[in-house]
């Protein structure tokens, strides 16, 4: 049976490129599956919905309601990857919330697999919030991104047990580019004929990395 990953785009901090990872993830699941659904759960930060708003719906985890809602989705092993955009302002309840419901080992159970991508910056806050995770959900695939827009450098020693996803640095002119709400990462792939050009080899290292990523996990799970 094959099983339906869930993308879980993180961080406790604002302004990290969570949601440019989260773009370029879901934009690359799109091209691979063929359908994506993704979740933005942002309130005070650039918003998933405003770059993708015909396969993102927005989510809310304030009321019981809300959240009955959007684990109704995540748990169904229905083949259509899930992407969630989970803004720094409920970080905190949104995995105090599924450590409470047992979200991670009945999401195995039903052939669900949740992997975390955990954007991390150098304050304090990210190495509590990661160790956080990784002693609550010891089972779950968590993988640091290195975002050398944030980071410029090396992850700090905390994140170094774990294989990183590495996002590397554009120039300034590049990200305004990338930053508008019209462009599209597969589009520009398929439309730029320059393929030595820093941003068409940019977006194909990422998909790239993504396209690993999940044959590490599966082989991992069959591990």
């Amino acid at each position: 049976m094959r099983r339906t990953p869930v993308y879980i785009v993180c961080s406790p901090r604002p302004a990290v490129g969570k949601t440019l990872i989260a773009r370029a993830l879901t934009e690359f699941l799109v091209l691979q599956r063929g359908k994506v659904i993704a979740f933005d759960i942002n309130l005070r930060e650039p918003s998933l919905l405003n770059y993708l708003p015909r396969i993102t719906e927005t989510a809310a985890i304030s009321d019981t309601f809300g959240q009955m809602a959007l684990m109704d989705r995540l748990i169904v092993n229905d083949n259509v990857p899930k992407v969630v955009d989970l803004g720094f302002h409920a970080f905190d309840d949104f995995f105090k919330m599924i450590a409470e419901i047992g979200f991670i080992k009945e999401a195995d159970r039903r052939g669900v697999d949740p992997i975390v991508l955990f954007i991390p910056d150098r304050d304090r806050a990210s190495i509590v919030a990661w160790t956080m995770l990784r002693e609550t959900f010891p089972n779950a695939p968590i993988v640091p991104v290195e975002n050398e827009h944030v980071l410029w450098g090396e992850l700090p020693a905390a994140f170094g047990r774990v294989r990183p996803f590495r996002v590397a640095a554009l120039p300034a002119f590049l990200k305004s580019i990338i930053g508008r709400l019209n462009f599209s990462f597969t589009h520009y792939l398929r439309d730029n004929k320059d393929q030595s050009s820093e941003l068409h080899q940019w977006v194909r290292t990422n998909y790239t990395r993504f396209r690993e990523l999940e044959l590490n996990l599966i082989l991992h799970k069959l591990g």
